[in-house]
């Protein structure tokens, strides 16, 4: 039996999550439907793309992940199937399926969908691409489809400049990407980026804040206090000891982050 996720920022009060999976299982019926989020805050690629590079992986390989957070839908923004790290994944080619290619560690590629009337069975809504080309698309993938027949490949798949620090010399600069609801600050600075680095020689600064060394977990503070420390997503991150870093230190997501080595 398939297995296909969703992801959207299409909230749930609306039809659009049921005619999406409507759509799905009017192509493979037997497929089976998890939904990953359907919260993703409205137009926020690089929500979308954070959110499945820490939960799709989750899945066995050979799932299906349909994403949809489109604000470019209709428009010049390819509509794509990418092939990588063992799954499909079927949604806009405007950065969601970053970290996807970033983390792939192995070839990855990447087909435009150019067959709108095989794919829905009906005309396609310019404003809706998730019902009517992606998850038909999604479907028949589910029902034997190879990923190749798709349409043609994209050479260079859309890539968001968040997703990546830069490296200098002795320092990385990186900045925050996403902040939970306990408030810590999760940035784009991967534990492999500090792996060759001692816990207690780097230096951590963010708004105006600096801290030396890094922790293992939220406890090896006092209650109140700040450290860094590699998180369960293996990135780097910022929190506050039974509190929140967001708000004690008044640092959002966007906002720069560096790490220096001492």
């Amino acid at each position: 039996m398939a297995l296909i996720t969703l992801t959207s920022d299409f909230g749930t009060e609306d039809f659009y999550v049921g005619a999406l999976k409507g759509a799905i299982l009017r192509h493979a019926p037997h497929a089976r439907l998890v939904d990953l989020s359907h919260h993703i805050p409205p137009r926020d690629i690089l929500a979308g793309a954070f959110l499945l590079r820490h939960a799709a992986t989750e899945f066995p390989p050979g799932t299906i992940h349909l994403a949809v957070v489109d604000p470019g839908v209709g428009g010049t923004r390819l509509p794509m199937v990418l092939v990588s790290r063992g799954f499909i994944w079927v949604g806009p080619d405007n950065g969601l399926f970053s970290f996807a290619l970033n983390d792939s560690g192995s070839p990855c590629v990447a087909y435009e969908i150019t067959c709108p009337s095989r794919a829905s069975g009906h005309p396609v809504s310019p404003t809706f691409h998730g019902r009517d080309l992606f998850a038909p698309t999604a479907g028949r993938l589910a029902s034997g489809l190879p990923a190749e027949s798709v349409g043609p490949p994209i050479v260079a798949p859309t890539r968001l400049t968040q997703t990546r620090p830069r490296r200098r010399d002795r320092m990385i600069e990186g900045q925050i990407i996403h902040v939970d609801r306990f408030g810590n600050l999760v940035t784009n600075i991967a534990a492999s980026d500090l792996q060759s680095w001692g816990s207690s020689e780097v230096r951590i600064r963010l708004g105006g804040r600096s801290l030396q060394g890094m922790s293992t977990t939220y406890s090896d503070t006092d209650e109140g206090g700040t450290l860094a420390l590699i998180g369960s997503s293996r990135l780097l991150e910022i929190a506050v000891n039974a509190g929140s870093a967001t708000e004690v230190l008044g640092v959002k997501r966007g906002e720069a982050v560096t790490v220096t080595r001492l």
